[in-house]
């Protein structure tokens, strides 16, 4: 069995937490699943739950990565340079990123309000990237777009591999039988 879930915004990727924070389990009761991957906390969009050990580790193996796409809100305006940069490769403090597949694009009109709002600057415009990643170092797309000088305020997963959001609102789930 697989789950798509659309993860809310401030919802962590697992089931439990002993510090109170809101999981997973108050959107799914569907036992023996569980996350193939993870999605920050402050996160939102696509995450794949599995009860299949098999598929969980193929999602989640570094030597089958596959493409994971992200809608990412970022303060300012997107330069070709800086394209150009995300495309290449950036350097982090942990080595250089893999190639990213990335374009600018218009906020999409399908998009849901996030609660709370991001923060707005008057004088400072935000702009839309769509970034496809194969490689999932911690807070990644964040720390990329940050590296030049394009600091992320919302970032929503669209697509893993094959599988999409499509219309799913925030807190809903589709199951697929595989």
């Amino acid at each position: 069995m697989l789950v798509l879930f659309n993860k809310p915004y401030n919802v962590l990727s697992k089931f439990t937490d002993d510090s109170g924070r809101e999981t997973l389990k108050k959107y799914i009761d569907i036992p023996n699943i569980y996350a193939a991957g993870r999605l920050d906390m402050d996160s939102e969009g696509l995450i794949l739950l599995t009860d299949d050990g098999k598929f969980q580790h193929e999602i989640t193996d570094p030597m089958h990565k596959e493409y994971k796409t992200y809608l990412v809100q970022v303060e300012g305006e997107i330069t070709k340079e800086a394209i150009d940069d995300l495309e290449n490769g950036v350097y982090l403090k942990d080595g250089k990123t893999k190639p990213a597949l990335v374009k600018s694009v218009l906020e999409p009109d399908w998009l849901w309000e996030r609660n709370p709002p991001i923060r707005k600057r008057q004088n400072i415009p935000t702009s839309w990237l769509e970034i496809s990643i194969k490689e999932g170092k911690n807070r990644q797309v964040r720390r990329m777009t940050a590296a030049v000088g394009l600091p992320t305020l919302r970032l929503i997963r669209t697509q893993i591999s094959n599988f999409t959001l499509g219309t799913l609102k925030p807190g809903q789930f589709k199951i697929i039988k595989v």
